[in-house]
Order: C-alpha cells, then sequence, then structure tokens
C-alpha cells in the first residue's frame, strides 16, 4: 500500500495580491503525475484544504476537479479540515462521497473511524487504519470530548486516546498498522503533569510524545517540510504562501506500508511555479550588480539600505525586476541617529513651506529634493494669493 502526504492546499490563497489559482491547478496537475506514475493507493491532505471557511466558487470547482481526477485515477482520498476550513461545509455530503472513494474527517464523531484497507488480499489479515483529526478549537470541542480544561493538550490527548482505543479493539486477532492524520501544531517535547499545555510563540502547542505508538502519523499546519520524528513528518504547503518560505523546497512524502508496517518513507518535490527573491541592498547596487541577475524574472520582497529613501525607488527597481511585489526600507546608520519627532519638527519649523519640508522628510526617510520644494512654494503661493482675493 503507498500512501502520499500531502496538506495545506489553502485554495483560493493569494500571494500579495497576485491571485494563486492557475500555480494551484498546476500543482494539482503535479500531484496527479505523482499518484500515476508512482502507483499511490491514498492521498492524504492533513487539514487547510481551502484558505478560508467561504471559498468562492472558482476554487470550489478547482477541489471538485481534483477530487474527481485522483479518484479516476485509481487512488483514494483521506482529508481532514484545518482551522482555515469551514469543518461543517467541507463535511457535506461525506457519507455520499465515501462512495466515490473520497473520506472526510471532519466531525468530533469520526475521530474513531477509520478507513480499513487490507494490506495482503485477506479480510482476516493485517489491515491498514486511517484515521483523521481535523483542527481542534479547544474551546468549541473540549466539551464535547469530555475534558475538562480547554487546552489543546487535552483536547489532542482525547482525541489520540479515542483513535488508540479503537485500533486497540481492533487489533484483537489481527494486526493494526495506523496512520493519523492532524492538524495542529506539534512540537518536539514531552507531555507531563506539571506542562501540559506548550506554547511557542504564543501558539498553542501538542507536545510530539501524544503521537507515540502510531505508524505514521501525517501532520498538517506548518508549511515547511519537516521530520518531527521517524514516525511523524509535516508535509507542508506545495506552494510557497509568504516570502519567509523562500527557501522551502516544497514537497510531500510517499509512505509505503506492507503487512509488517511502514516499509519506507521517501520525499516528492512539487515544482514552483515561480522563484521567490528576498534582496536586500542599495538601490543602485541592485540596479547594477550581475550578482542579482537570477531575481530578474523572480517574484521579490526588496529592502533598500539607502542612508535617504531613493526617488522613485518602486518604479526604479520593476524595471530590473518587474515583478517587485513587497518594498521596505532599512536605511543603514538608521539605529544610530534616532529620529525627530514630528510633534519637535512643528515646533521648530519657520514658515509653511518648512512645515510642509519636514513632513516629506518624516514620512519617506529623505529631504525635499530642489524641485519639490520649488513645487511645494509655488502652491503655497498660490494657496496665500487665493486667500488674499476672497
Amino acid at each position: 500500500m503507498r500512501l502520499l502526504h500531502t496538506s495545506d492546499w489553502h485554495l483560493g490563497r493569494s500571494f500579495h495580491g497576485l491571485g494563486m489559482l492557475e500555480a494551484q491547478r498546476a500543482f494539482v496537475d503535479q500531484l496527479l503525475d505523482v499518484v500515476r506514475k508512482q502507483s499511490v493507493d491514498v492521498v492524504l491532505i492533513a487539514g487547510d484544504v481551502y484558505d478560508r471557511a467561504l471559498p468562492g466558487v472558482d476554487v470550489v470547482h478547482l477541489l471538485d476537479d481534483a477530487l474527481v481526477r485522483i479518484t479516476a485515477a485509481g487512488a483514494k482520498v483521506v482529508l481532514t479540515s484545518g482551522n482555515h476550513d469551514s469543518a461543517i461545509r467541507l463535511g457535506f455530503a461525506s457519507r455520499l462521497l465515501e462512495r466515490g472513494g473520497v473520506h472526510l474527517r471532519t466531525r468530533l464523531a469520526e475521530l474513531d473511524t477509520p478507513l480499513l484497507l487490507p494490506l495482503d488480499g485477506d479480510d482476516a489479515g493485517p489491515v491498514l487504519a486511517i484515521y483523521g483529526i481535523p483542527w481542534l478549537e479547544p474551546r468549541l470541542v473540549a466539551a464535547g470530548l469530555g475534558v475538562e480544561t480547554a487546552s489543546h493538550f487535552e483536547v489532542t490527548r482525547a482525541a489520540t486516546e479515542l483513535v488508540r482505543a479503537d485500533v486497540a479493539a481492533r487489533s484483537e486477532g489481527r494486526t493494526v498498522h495506523s496512520v493519523v492524520l492532524a492538524h495542529t501544531f506539534a512540537s518536539g517535547g514531552i507531555s507531563s503533569d506539571s506542562e501540559r499545555d506548550l506554547s511557542i510563540g504564543g501558539v498553542g502547542a501538542v507536545p510530539l510524545d501524544l503521537f507515540d505508538g502510531f505508524s505514521y502519523v501525517a501532520l498538517g499546519h506548518l508549511h515547511g517540510r519537516q521530520t518531527l520524528s521517524p514516525t511523524v513528518r509535516y508535509s507542508g504547503s506545495p506552494l510557497a504562501y509568504s516570502f519567509s518560505e523562500a527557501k522551502h523546497q516544497k514537497g510531500g512524502w510517499l509512505i509505503d506500508v506492507a503487512a509488517e508496517g511502514v516499509t519506507a518513507v521517501t520525499e516528492v518535490l512539487w515544482e514552483a511555479p515561480r522563484t521567490l527573491a528576498v534582496l536586500r541592498g542599495r538601490l543602485e547596487e541592485l540596479l547594477a550588480v550581475e550578482e542579482f541577475a537570477w531575481a530578474e524574472g523572480a517574484y521579490c520582497q526588496i529592502t533598500l539600505t539607502d542612508a535617504q529613501r531613493p526617488a522613485q525607488a518602486m518604479e526604479r527597481l520593476r524595471a530590473r525586476f518587474p515583478d517587485t511585489l513587497v518594498l521596505g526600507f532599512d536605511p543603514e546608520g538608521a539605529a544610530a541617529s534616532p529620529k525627530t519627532s514630528y510633534s519637535r519638527r512643528l515646533a521648530e519649523s519657520v514658515d509653511d513651506l518648512s512645515i510642509c519640508c519636514g513632513f516629506l522628510e518624516h514620512v519617506r526617510g529623505r529631504t525635499a529634493e530642489d524641485a519639490e520644494s520649488a513645487v511645494l512654494a509655488e502652491v503655497l503661493e498660490a494657496v496665500r494669493l487665493e486667500e488674499v482675493s476672497r
């Protein structure tokens, strides 16, 4: 049995104002190619299928097309909901879709209801049980899971205990290998009675040992593909959805399961539709140095370090890097010479022209040029003459 672990498709997401639906269609094409060439039996999608709870019609059509093509290629789908999805909407018609090979796991009642697949052709022999744990919002699911404390640790522990109990019941008289999908933030910590709910950067996290004992745990939620343990992995998102992911190598995991258990886990890579470039330096250097030629066809995030903000910086950058999407300024030496407060600038200004030029310097980090000062002076004079003529 061969599984393909994916997650965080975020269908319908944009990238700094640019629609990504075509890039997401291209990813689906790559996924179908892997399903066919690698003889994948089950595609796992560990949450955040959509980017929002109410996706657009064209986005819903894309998922519909993807599921039809995957199942037509001979693979089943097991799909859980993430924090970006509406579990109710995504789970609609789940019992009907199951007849077509699409198994949705979006409700608490389905936590201990696995997809069962025989591993040797014998219904009484070793079996693969695939479970899905959707995103668990502690305040909303604590009562349903019978826990008193609404924390990520407690609700995840309760969910994994339900799965373990079902695995144990099915293991009487036969071998059961368990694969669990979960959309959560897992850390490398060890749980204890004194420190149950972890927080990393203000985000609730669950300790890794909550997933001990399962044959494989397919995680979703983090966008970087990574291995937390030999049996617990994140597949990451198939596309980069922020410039912080510029160095990510996007892909997923192929998991081979036989009668004796998981026999191999290998990476599969997705080809990025566009390169992401994160550049930093002075404007003239970025425009002239050959070292940056590779970024001319990339989506760019550029930070200028000029002591003063150059005029028409974005226009000049886009002459070389036409797809510059984000422009920031971090002037060299800025920390050594803190800006004067704007209220103090106003107090020190001696005339209207000084106030206007001081405002320009305050908001853009460089003094007004002579031509700009001349225009401002001309406008101020026109206003003065209009007031006099009234």
